[in-house]
């Protein structure tokens, strides 16, 4: 059963979302509804991330980030 839901956020959020949800083919109120089940959904490995983490998963190996020396990179930069 569907039930009407009021929300007070500030314009500029509502607009924003409203954007995101045209550009991704859903409607406000279908983001809302996945927001709030991944938010209260008790099993974590289910849990949805956004399309962005999603995107990103998996884009650097294991050896990459071995590879990775961000303490000399910031030493270096802040010099």
């Amino acid at each position: 059963m569907e039930t009407k839901l009021t929300l007070k956020l500030e314009q500029s959020v509502i607009q924003s979302a409203k954007q995101y949800a045209k550009k991704n083919n859903k409607s406000l109120s279908k983001l809302v509804e996945d927001y709030f089940k991944n938010l209260v959904s008790e099993n974590k490995s289910k849990r949805q991330y956004s399309p962005l983490v999603e995107e990103l998963s998996g884009v650097l190996s294991e050896e990459d980030v071995k590879n990775l020396d961000y303490v000399a990179y910031l030493e270096k930069k802040y010099e």
